[in-house]
């Protein structure tokens, strides 16, 4: 027995009315509904699936999700030294951190900039931003070439409102209405029975002025990247460079460079000096680094001084001064007396007081006693301002070249230098090496002072630490032809985002219509697209300026005003979701004065 309810309709029969209505709801044909699965629904296709990836990739929370992950891309090549910065110090971490660096090899984590996976996200987020500009470009030409929409038939219902009673005419009101918004830069027209003004489209300008740069940093950092070329130059005072690849310590450049596109110049250290804090608790803290130059570009010779983060300029290169330290002048003679070895030898600081260390190599003209052909290695530990005999480990006090010292350890056999393998200049291959020793069989290591010899057992021959010691600076050459579009597009992208942050886009609307008792009620309110305390203030100023033409009305009733003239809603100005709870209240007959308050 089937139940029923107080309508009269049984269960049964609403259970096939639903039934039916769920069968109209379907949009398959009616021959293919019988076979439809219960569960499960249409497939996208291949194309559709397209759609969707390309709707999420230029969605912008996918693009800001991306830039994230390029920023946080970007954190491992600041922490962790990069090959193609810093050679020699990617190097140093490798050999310090065994375990980590096989993880972070694979990782690429020591060429961030040139990885797959940074690279990846970079390509991603160009594309996604110009997925994004694109429509939204159009979408604001479109804004642009229209006008401001109608008033709606409630302005009092808007978020800032003021109204007033005048003895002008509807026509004089708008006429002035109209030249004052034209005159505040408002694009202002009449739609109706009042005027519609907006203000503000810089607003969106600027925010897509914001997202363009963005792309245009983004070009210019693949630009840069593609047709870069940096390298580096240890010199010795005294000593030149020529910017051709054969004279550089180590060089990398972009897969797009050219040797040829080099900037032809050329230029000689002539001097450094640096000074150094030498008292209070900032004792040896830099003051000045100075290289003194003399450059060549075009067979013009002109003289300079470059200094840390104020770069020579040639042409389209820049040449930085990125490190400092020293280079003792060492004479070597072999067991006859003969001089094979003479010259400054730089040595590379390991600590901030220039504690330095260093190699000297013999390779070619040494003879041993027995006239047989061999190589000399010495390893160096050099002090710029030594703290005396007894006075603890040999450290150097004080960066600046004071009081040096030099200690030796000395090496005969091969170098390895004739075996093809790439050597670091400042360390001794010793596979291949004896030490010396003295008289006792100890291993003989000597401290030198500047003019102090150190003489090798059996004959062998000599070092002499000389009184002249050289200073060398580290230099970077570089051409990066982005930089400039990079910089242009960091402006305007502070610019475009000052913009989008500071300036609201707003609408305001005056109404003016005559009343039952023949006077006119003027009616003006304003919209802004976020929330500002600006707006309300911007509506009373003019309000306060347009009763210039249109003053209250001396002997305006609260109970003799009209309800203004309604008409449609325009599509684009949303109204409030709830009725205010009362209607705002007339100025009082005796202060007639607009009110300029914001009535919700």
């Amino acid at each position: 027995m089937s139940k029923t309810d107080t309508s009269g309709t049984t269960e049964t029969e609403s259970t096939a009315v639903d039934e039916a209505a769920g069968a109209q709801l379907s949009t398959a044909p009616v021959e293919d509904r019988a076979e439809m699965p219960v569960l499960g629904g249409p497939t996208l296709g291949v194309i559709g699936w397209i759609r969707w990836f390309w709707r999420q990739l230029t969605s912008m929370r996918v693009a800001l999700i991306l830039l994230f992950l390029l920023s946080l891309g970007a954190v491992p090549g600041s922490l962790i030294p990069q090959t193609s910065v810093d050679e020699l110090k990617a190097q140093a971490f490798k050999d310090a951190h065994k375990t980590l660096t096989p993880l972070y090899e694979k990782l690429q984590f020591f060429d961030v900039y040139s990885s797959v996976w940074f690279s990846a996200i970079y390509i991603l987020l160009f594309v996604s931003l110009i997925g994004c500009i694109v429509p939204r470009s159009w979408q604001f030409v479109g804004q642009l070439r229209s006008r401001p929409p109608a008033a709606p038939k409630r302005l009092d219902r808007l978020p800032a409102y003021t109204t007033w009673r005048t003895g002008a005419e509807p026509e004089q009101v708008h006429e002035a209405a109209l030249t004052l918004l034209k005159g505040r830069r408002f694009r202002a027209h009449t739609a109706g029975n009042a005027i519609a003004a907006e203000k503000g489209y810089l607003r969106e300008a600027g925010n897509l002025a914001f997202h363009v740069a963005l792309i245009v940093m983004l070009v210019a950092f693949a630009w840069g990247q593609l047709f870069k070329s940096e390298g580096g130059k240890l010199i010795v005072e005294g000593d030149g460079f020529s910017n051709t690849l054969t004279q550089y310590d180590d060089f990398e450049s972009g897969s797009q460079f050219g040797m040829d596109e080099l900037e032809p110049f050329s230029f000689k250290l002539d001097a450094f000096d640096g000074t150094y804090e030498k008292n209070g608790p900032q004792r040896g803290t830099p003051r000045t680094f100075e290289a003194k130059v003399s450059y060549s570009q075009g067979g013009t010779d002109k003289k300079a001084v470059i200094r840390v983060n104020e770069p020579l300029e040639v042409g389209d290169s820049k040449v930085y001064l990125i490190a400092h330290g020293y280079a003792p002048v060492v004479t070597v003679k072999d067991g006859r007396g003969k001089t094979v070895f003479h010259g400054a030898v730089p040595m590379l600081p390991i600590d901030n007081n220039i504690t330095s260390t260093g190699a000297i190599k013999v390779m070619d003209g040494y003879r041993d006693k027995n006239g047989k052909k061999e190589q000399l290695g010495f390893q160096a530990f050099f002090v710029p301002t030594f703290a005396g005999e007894g006075a603890g480990t040999m450290f150097s006090q004080f960066p600046a070249l004071e009081n040096p010292a030099m200690a030796l350890t000395g090496f005969h056999g091969d170098l390895r230098v004739n075996s093809g393998l790439p050597q670091n200049v400042y360390q001794l291959d010793k596979s291949k090496m004896e030490q010396f020793e003295d008289a006792s069989g100890n291993a003989l290591a000597q401290r030198l002072l500047p003019g102090q010899t150190m003489t090798l057992p059996g004959g062998a021959g000599s070092i002499t630490f000389e009184k002249d010691v050289k200073e060398w600076a580290s230099f970077q050459i570089s051409q990066q032809p982005g930089n400039g579009l990079a910089l242009a597009g960091a402006i305007a992208a502070i610019a475009g985002l000052t913009g989008s942050l500071f300036i609201q886009r707003r609408r305001v609307w005056v109404r003016a219509v005559r009343g039952a008792d023949g006077v006119t009620v003027v009616e003006m309110a304003g919209l802004g697209r976020s929330e500002s305390a600006k707006l309300p203030e911007e509506l009373g100023d003019l309000a306060v300026a347009l009763t210039a033409d249109a003053p209250p009305a001396a002997d305006a009733t609260s109970d003799a005003d009209p309800e203004p003239t309604p008409h449609a809603d325009p599509e684009d100005v949303p109204e409030p979701a709830e009725e205010p709870a009362e209607e705002p209240a007339e100025a009082p007959a005796e202060d007639p004065a607009p009110s300029g308050e914001a009535d919700k």
